[in-house]
């Protein structure tokens, strides 16, 4: 098995109807639940906008420290699942329901291997 982030891809350009929201939570609530009855959950989670981010960048033996996000965009991570998998063919149909649930695109991406040592 294979572990994959489900990274929801949240356009901070375009506003979120407040009543959304709690539907919203219900549905992906619902998938998380789903989640962990198919026993592929690790973990998941929701982040705060990009502004309340904070970067931290090496150099020349220093760090900068700078608020706000990484990288200038209206598209930002708004939040993940971590879920164990035995194939992409599988994260993908766990993405698909994701994806409906949020209302968001969600970026699939394998962890890599980490050598023993």
């Amino acid at each position: 098995m294979k572990q994959y982030l489900l990274a929801v891809q949240l356009d901070e350009s375009k506003p979120d109807p407040e009543e959304d929201f709690e539907p919203m939570l219900a549905r992906t609530g619902k998938v998380t639940d789903d989640m962990k009855a198919a026993g592929v959950w690790v973990f998941v989670g929701g982040l705060e906008p990009s502004h309340a981010s904070t970067v931290v960048r090496p150099g020349d033996g220093t760090v900068t420290i700078t608020d706000g996000p990484f990288a200038e965009t209206k598209e930002q991570l708004g939040g993940f699942w971590v879920i164990r998998c035995d194939d992409l063919d599988q994260a993908l149909a766990w993405a698909e329901k994701c994806s409906l649930a949020c209302g968001q695109a969600i970026e699939v991406r394998p962890f890599g291997e980490i050598p023993q040592r």
